[in-house]
């Protein structure tokens, strides 16, 4: 599978594609995940862009703040972020996929205990 899928925000102002190379995606169970509800899909910097919103995001950080956690600041929704476990490239929530996630395999990821378990994280 090589597909650019589109999504983005409630609103619709902040919007963006990701080439999906395979339908999995990974629910983790730690304090900011599992209070937002995401399900993430990790990608290259090369399998992403921001096709248009981008001055609408805000970020947050926190812990070691490699992380950039991104929001729309019109609506709250996080479309998607940089991720700490790949910090060059792009994690997105396939929840804000236009198509919706039927197709997808998500498996459960122990957040809670990161440190012990990114090296599972594919």
């Amino acid at each position: 599978m090589n597909q650019w899928l589109e999504g983005g925000c409630h609103c619709g102002a902040v919007r963006y594609r990701v080439r999906v190379r395979e339908r999995h995606a990974i629910e983790c169970n730690c304090s900011i995940c599992s209070k937002k509800g995401i399900l993430h899909h990790i990608v290259t910097a090369d399998d992403f862009e921001i096709i248009s919103g981008e001055d609408c995001l805000t970020d947050y950080r926190f812990g070691t703040h490699t992380a950039r956690h991104y929001f729309c600041r019109i609506c709250g929704i996080q479309p998607f972020y940089v991720p700490r476990s790949h910090p060059d490239g792009w994690d997105v929530n396939i929840r804000t996929l236009d198509e919706g996630i039927d197709e997808w395999e998500v498996e459960h990821f122990d957040g809670v205990h990161w440190e012990e378990n990114v090296g599972s994280i594919r």
